[in-house]
Formats: C-alpha cells, structure tokens, sequence
C-alpha cells in the first residue's frame, strides 16, 4: 500500500513530531512508498507557509524530505 500525505501530516513531521516520524519508517519498511501532491496543493501550502515565517532551517528539511 503506498501512502499520500497531506498538508498537516508533511508539516507535523516537519515539526519532529516522533509517532509520525516512526511510523512512517515503518512503512517505509515494508516497502511501501510515500508521496506528497507534488506540484499541487501539499507541497505549495507547505512552502509558503515556511516561506512566510522564514523558517530556513525547516525549508531545507522540506527539500529533504521531498527529494527522499
């Protein structure tokens, strides 16, 4: 099964949220894939919400992410 995060998901692992962050290795594990509505809704939300608050240090961990 693969999974799509949305907005809030992508930003509490943003935010170290840790019962995410292992969950999501989990699935990970079990050789399940992991998308975020790349070029759409999720991932422009995102970036301009870290933009807004000049949050550079989570925008990088965003790019991070993205490209996993």
């Amino acid at each position: 099964m693969n999974y799509l995060l949305d907005t809030n998901i992508v930003t509490a692992i943003l935010k170290q949220n840790q019962k995410l962050k292992r969950k999501l290795a989990s699935v990970q594990r079990q050789g399940s894939e992991i998308f975020i509505s790349g070029i759409t809704i999720t991932y422009f939300e995102t970036k301009r919400g870290l933009l807004a608050v000049n949050a550079t240090r989570k925008i990088s961990d965003f790019h991070f992410f993205c490209t996993e």
